[in-house]
C-alpha cells in the first residue's frame, strides 16, 4: 500500500507520518529532507542555489542516502548523518529555490520512486499525490494555517537546540513566501490532488490528525477487502 501526504511547509506531514508510519509497521520516507540535503550539498560545496548543473554533479559526488533512525528517518550526506543540519534556517530558506529546479526535481523522484519499490510506504512531500506516487492507495492534502505553522516551526527549533534568529512574525511572512514558491514553481508545484483528503490541522493535535488519516488508510483497506 503506498500513502501519500502532501502538503505546504510545517503542517505537521513529517510529524504525523513518522507515527502514521510505526503504528502500521510502514516505510517512511520523508522527501523534504531529501531536497533539504541537496540544498545542505550545494551550500557546502560553496554552489550557488541556482546553479542546477553544479547541484547535480555534486549530489552524484556526496550521495544522499536515508536510513531507519529513532526519530523515524536518518538523512546522511558524504557519509555523515545531516539529520539535524538540514533543519538548520539558512537551508530552510534556501530549499525552495533548489527544489525547484527541473534536473534537481527529477533526479530525487526518481530516487522516491526507487525507494516505495513494492513495500508498505507512507511518503511525504510537496507533489507526491500529484508526481511521485499518483496512482497512491490513500492520498492525504495535510493544511494548516500560517501563524500555526510558524509557531510549530518556533517550537521544533527550540526543541531540537537551534537558534531562531527571527521572530514569529517573521518566520510566518516566511513560510507564506515559501508557499508562494512552491505552489507557483513550474515543475510539480505543490497542489492537492483531485482525489486527495484535506486535513486542516490548525485546530487539532498531532494524535487527531494521526487518527483521521488511520480511519482512512483503514477504510481503504476495508475497500480493497
Amino acid at each position: 500500500m503506498q500513502v501519500a501526504i502532501d502538503g505546504p511547509a510545517s503542517a505537521g506531514k513529517s510529524t504525523v507520518a513518522k507515527i502514521v508510519a510505526g503504528k502500521l509497521s510502514f516505510v517512511y520516507i520523508d522527501t523534504g529532507a531529501m531536497y533539504r540535503a541537496c540544498t545542505l550539498i550545494a551550500r557546502n560545496h560553496g554552489l550557488a542555489y541556482s546553479d542546477e548543473a553544479g547541484i547535480l554533479k555534486a549530489i552524484d559526488q556526496d550521495g544522499i542516502v536515508l536510513e531507519p533512525g529513532e526519530n523515524g528517518q536518518k538523512v546522511l550526506v558524504a557519509g555523515e548523518d545531516v539529520s539535524l543540519e538540514i533543519r538548520t534556517p539558512e537551508i530552510t530558506a534556501n530549499v525552495s529555490e533548489v527544489s525547484a529546479l527541473p534536473g534537481v526535481r527529477a533526479k530525487m523522484v526518481e530516487l522516491q520512486r526507487e525507494l516505495a519499490g513494492s513495500t508498505d510506504v507512507i511518503m511525504d512531500g510537496r507533489d507526491i499525490g500529484t508526481t511521485v506516487l499518483p496512482n497512491a492507495d490513500v492520498k492525504i492534502f495535510l493544511v494548516a494555517s500560517a501563524r500555526s505553522r510558524a509557531e510549530r516551526r518556533m517550537l521544533d527549533w527550540q526543541q531540537k537546540g537551534i537558534e531562531a534568529k527571527q521572530t514569529v512574525e517573521e518566520i510566518e511572512a516566511d513560510i507564506a513566501k515559501r508557499d508562494y514558491l512552491d505552489s507557483h514553481r513550474e515543475v510539480s508545484p505543490l497542489q492537492k490532488a483531485d482525489d486527495a483528503i484535506e486535513i486542516d490541522s490548525t485546530n487539532l493535535t498531532i494524535d487527531q490528525v494521526v487518527d483521521a488519516i488511520l480511519a482512512e488508510i483503514a477504510k481503504k483497506r476495508n475497500n480493497l477487502n
